[in-house]
């Protein structure tokens, strides 16, 4: 049985209203037809890298080894910002060189990082508004023919990285933050179970103290269920992070808080 050709996903802030996602999509097609497509999702805020970054990190590693990843968060379309091709041991990416596939490289063995360059892999085009469609999309679909990345251009050596933020000790405090604000408004932390037994160590309690905003959460529960109506609670959600949530509400809008918010653990 002939091995069925690689996957692509997408993940942009396009939304879905116009018609930019089904123009990277026949850019795609029109190359290789047979391409097997996966949308991440195409409502990070505009222009939020930081976000896109992070959702990325959180779902990439669901698909199988060989998938393509190509992500258009990109302010900077149309200025010097350089188009990357980032291969890695398991899967490949394609981005602009923004950051924003700084949490998916933390947690590879990068291979090789090059340039977007050459015209052969790319649509000719009026303007320079739209490298989704005519940049990043031919170039996965090159790729998944079975183009070999040395094709697309110059190995590149400083890819733009952004700093991720991880929890430090304050005192006899842990002290992390909100990382992304979820649809739910469950406000997700980089605090993992690791931090609350090192936090555990340091406080001598039982259980965490939870301080966010102006409220204190005592303890952790197991899941949304065991949620107090109108009050924020914590938990340990499925990807192995500290998440203060409100049952059957929105923790963003009861806590005021958003991605940034510092949260201790003493």
């Amino acid at each position: 049985m002939p091995q069925a050709p690689p996957l692509i996903t997408l993940l942009t802030d396009f939304g879905d209203r116009d018609w930019f996602v089904a123009s990277m999509k026949g850019a795609i097609l029109t190359i290789n037809p047979a391409a097997r497509i996966v949308d991440l999702t195409h409502h990070i805020a505009p222009h939020d890298i930081a976000g896109a970054a992070y959702v990325l990190g959180a779902c990439y590693r669901s698909f199988p080894d060989g998938t393509i990843h190509v992500v258009v968060v990109d302010p900077g379309v149309g200025t010097a910002r350089r188009p990357l091709l980032v291969s890695t041991s398991r899967c490949t990416f394609v981005a602009p060189d923004n950051g924003v596939l700084s949490h998916a490289l933390a947690q590879e063995s990068v291979v090789d990082v090059r340039q977007l360059e050459h015209a052969q892999y790319k649509l000719q085009s009026a303007g320079s508004t739209f490298d989704g469609r005519d940049v990043f999309a031919p170039a996965a679909a090159w790729l998944s023919t079975g183009v070999r990345p040395e094709s697309f251009g110059r190995v590149l050596h400083d890819p733009v990285t952004m700093a991720i933020a991880v929890p430090r000790q304050e005192g006899q405090a842990l002290v992390g933050q909100v990382v992304y604000v979820d649809r739910f408004g469950n406000l997700i932390s980089n605090l993992t179970p690791q931090h609350l037994r090192d936090a555990q160590a340091l406080t001598k309690r039982s259980s965490p103290r939870i301080g966010i905003g102006a409220y204190t959460i005592e303890g952790l529960v197991g899941s949304y269920s065991e949620g107090t109506t109108g009050a924020p609670r914590a938990l340990i959600n499925s990807h192995g992070y500290l998440e203060i949530f409100v049952k059957e509400g929105r923790a963003s809008d009861v806590v005021k808080a958003a991605r940034g918010e510092r949260i201790t653990i003493a």
